[in-house]
């Protein structure tokens, strides 16, 4: 058993600041001395950019889901075990999805830091914080903190709005996210499309992060220090290791892409091809590194729309990467290695950009959302690969077959509303779909390895 502070930065909605709360705190932490660990709820590359500066420390999702319930368990036991505070940032609103953050919370015992944008609320801030702690009677909960406050007087209004004073945590001025899509303004933590902007893409950010620490320390929540943040102390107990899986890549050299154009990369997933026997290759194409001498290829996801022209200018990359095409070595490309690969891709303003063309099909970015969720791959003779899409780009004129379809969890025929297609070409599979290795060896196997391909 190993004990520790934790808490769950959870929200009724998204855009409401929880990234940026979850980030603040643990700097806050981090600053003076103490050993702070962060995860995320659900499957998110971007987040964790900003919660590994904060905390300087990996950041892991955690997902009853796609991860498992007894990984969540491990890696917050083993978090526990060296650290001084645990804190989880939830996804979307608190009560939100079969697989909810509140979900989490009652399971593993973590109680809920509501963040509320109170921005033009009064007393309904005080039923907010009511039902969101009521709703389920055995919900661990920690308390409240109002954002995007006006001032002392609207702080004041909204505390005395609430019917318990002990879930008053604090209030802070207009800090988060810039809510991209939800009518916010620019706030401290850029976003675009996919999300929040990458920490390392911002020469400022450790600034930014230090501005919402040093706000978030004049709150009650701020000023608390160790012995009072046990009063959300919690067990972790110890839960078995995972099977050792079977060393099906041993031998082999996998080369991932790894840089801003393809930086959506869960740190497990890397593990996980380390785990079964691979030798992990990274290099960055936007910075000129050629393929490395590999077995295979990973092109995870990211932004390479952004980076369209320097990519493009890669010539030697390109014919290295045809030429390992032409090989039949495998590819396996997610999310953003899908637009790479393919000819082109139109932006919103009508401009089209050229891509390595290795696909034959071009890409269109939409300014909607074109699919969300968590979604699962079947292959024959594998267990499903679990993963998730999000993305704003759809795949037009694609002149290749369709090897796969990943869908809903639960679905029972491939012909859905939100399935993606896993395209086939040659020695590539590419989809918009983004995978949890660790849910099937054998799939990932099948996808990088030198047996009969996928």
């Amino acid at each position: 058993m190993a004990r520790c502070p934790a808490l769950i930065v959870a929200a009724p909605a998204s855009g409401q600041g929880k990234t940026t709360v979850a980030a603040a705190l643990a700097r806050l932490h981090a600053r003076q001395g103490r050993r702070v660990r962060l995860f995320k709820c659900g499957p998110d590359h971007l987040d964790p950019h900003w919660h590994e500066l904060a905390s300087g420390a990996p950041v892991h999702p955690l997902d009853l889901w796609m991860t498992g319930e007894d990984d969540c368990r491990r890696r917050l036991h083993a978090a526990a075990q060296q650290a001084d505070l645990l804190i989880i940032e939830g996804v979307m609103g608190l009560f939100d999805g079969e697989h909810s953050v509140a979900e989490l919370a009652r399971r593993l015992g973590i109680p809920v830091l509501a963040v509320i944008d109170a921005s033009a609320m009064g007393g309904t801030f005080g039923a907010l914080v009511h039902g969101l702690r009521s709703y389920w009677p055995d919900l661990p909960w920690a308390g409240a903190l109002a954002n995007r406050v006006a001032g002392e007087g609207h702080a004041r209004m909204l505390q005395e709005g609430l019917s318990d004073a002990t879930d008053w945590l604090g209030a802070l001025p207009g800090i988060g996210s810039g809510g991209s899509g939800r009518g916010k303004p620019g706030g401290l933590l850029p976003e675009r499309h996919l999300g929040l902007v990458a920490a390392q893409e911002l020469p400022d950010a450790l600034a930014r992060l230090d501005a919402a620490a040093d706000a978030l320390a004049a709150t009650p929540l701020g000023r608390m220090g160790p012995h009072e943040l046990q009063r959300w102390a919690v067990d972790f107990a110890a839960v078995p290791e995972a099977e050792t899986p079977a060393p099906t890549l041993a031998g082999r050299t996998v080369a991932v892409a790894r840089d801003e154009a393809f930086c959506l990369v869960y740190a497990a997933n890397l593990d996980t091809l380390r785990a079964l026997g691979a030798q992990v290759a990274l290099f960055s194409p936007l910075r000129g590194e050629p393929l490395p001498d590999c077995d295979a290829l990973w092109l995870p996801g990211g932004y390479p729309e952004l980076h369209a022209s320097a990519l493009a200018e890669r010539h030697a990359l390109h014919a290295q990467l045809q030429a390992h095409v032409d090989a039949g070595r495998p590819v396996w490309a997610e999310g953003g290695g899908l637009l790479a690969l393919l000819q082109s891709i139109a932006m919103p303003d009508g401009s089209e950009l050229p891509l390595w063309g290795l696909l034959p099909g071009r890409a269109a970015l939409q300014q909607r959302l074109a699919a969300i969720g968590p979604r699962e791959l079947r292959l024959d003779g594998c267990e499903p690969l679990r993963g998730h899409s999000f993305h704003y780009a759809v795949v037009q004129d694609a002149a290749m077959p369709v090897l796969a379809q990943a869908t809903r969890p639960g679905a029972g025929t491939a012909v859905l509303q939100g399935a993606e297609a896993v395209y086939r070409c040659g020695s590539i599979r590419a989809s918009f779909f983004q995978a949890w290795f660790a849910s099937s060896h054998q799939a990932v196997a099948r996808l990088l390895g030198d047996g009969p391909q996928a």
